[in-house]
């Protein structure tokens, strides 16, 4: 089974910036990645006048646009996938990286900052795999720089990604 670990924290925590250093790492050490994003707002990628969104006003329940460089498909939903959902619809790859889904049965790392006026964690030890903080937490979690990169995906790799 591939790997799930979710990047959690309150907002302006740094958890993309975490994600865009995990990611080139994972990637230089011969790793597929694939990354999911929980909005739980509505985004929108498909622009009001482009032919994507033209078909999707004209009904389309799906709409799938395809370059030599990349592939996405907008799909209407009557209810948010459930994370597993979303997950089975990827194609393969040794990690799946998650910004997000902090209510996911899924190991997290939290990401947390000093002086953003915002205090504690989110999550309690029993969630978390790891933190990435500029500061020290004592719940028996390994600690990380919040630009240690290297040291998380030793971390992955040790927990999941050399055990295939």
């Amino acid at each position: 089974m591939v790997p799930v670990v979710s990047v959690v924290g309150k907002s302006d925590m740094g958890k993309t910036t975490l994600l865009e250093k995990l990611i080139p790492e994972l990637k230089s050490r011969g790793y597929r990645v694939a990354t999911i994003k929980h909005d739980a707002h509505s985004f929108d990628i498909d622009h009001p006048g482009k032919d994507t969104w033209r078909h999707g006003q004209a009904g389309s329940d799906v709409v799938v646009i395809s370059s030599p460089a990349k592939v996405a498909m907008i799909s209407k939903v009557d209810r948010e996938k459930s994370l597993d959902e979303v997950i089975a619809m990827l194609p393969p790859v040794d990690i799946i990286l998650t910004e997000g889904f902090k209510r996911a049965n899924k190991p997290k790392i939290e990401v947390y900052r000093s002086g953003t006026g915002q205090e504690g964690l989110l999550c309690g030890a029993e969630e978390l795999i790891a933190i990435a903080s500029d500061q020290v937490f004592d719940l028996g979690v390994p600690c990380f720089g919040l630009d240690d990169a290297i040291g998380l995906v030793n971390l992955l790799e040790e927990k999941y990604l050399l055990k295939k």
